[in-house]
């Protein structure tokens, strides 16, 4: 079986919201502006890339790649298979999806992500996407949670994490990178089955 990984950008203070600059958000950008890039943080998406051969995202964080991830002309490999790669878009509001290989999902996520998951192939990769990150945790449906939590406190904005009650997760991993950043990698400690 397939297993779902999403992987985020947060702070210390839980925000998730407009790691790249790109939304507006007034501390936008954050993930750059207080942690610098190295070596480890770019093997580390690399492999996770690589790992996987989907990508499920929500409607905001597919729609700002799907803006970006086409026209990237020095992305390399990682461009080619960001934009080559089966993408799957949870949304009810969205009409079309026109990036490459791109599918929409308005049915039951249950269902939906649990018949994806029982396809054979690798990892299905989320990035960003903080609802539908949300509702995978309460549907037991997320297999590995990654976050990138990089050393600032904002202390407003998005928050990754809203009100739904306790899930408990497993740590597997805590890697600091010479970035600043620190990977923690979570599995579920229990099965929601």
């Amino acid at each position: 079986m397939r297993r779902v990984v999403a992987s985020e950008f947060v702070t210390l203070d839980g925000v998730f919201q407009d790691p790249g600059g790109a939304e507006g958000f007034e501390h936008g950008g954050w993930s750059f502006k207080y942690s610098r890039r190295s070596e480890d943080d770019a093997n580390l998406a690399g492999g996770l890339l690589r790992a996987s051969d989907a990508l499920l995202l929500g409607r905001v964080t597919y729609e700002g790649f799907a803006q970006a991830w086409p026209t990237m002309k020095d992305g390399g490999w990682y461009a080619d298979r960001m934009n080559s790669l089966p993408k799957y878009v949870v949304s009810s509001t969205l009409k079309e999806a026109e990036w490459n290989n791109s599918k929409i999902i308005k049915g039951d996520l249950r269902t939906e992500v649990g018949e994806l998951k029982k396809q054979p192939g690798g990892d299905i990769l989320v990035f960003g996407s903080g609802e539908l990150v949300n509702g995978l945790l309460r549907e037991g449906l997320l297999d590995e949670l990654r976050l990138l939590v990089s050393p600032v406190v904002l202390g407003s904005g998005r928050r990754l994490f809203t009100d739904g009650g306790p899930i408990g997760l497993r740590v597997a991993q805590a890697t600091p990178l010479a970035s600043g950043v620190v990977l923690l990698v979570y599995e579920f400690a229990v099965n929601h089955d």
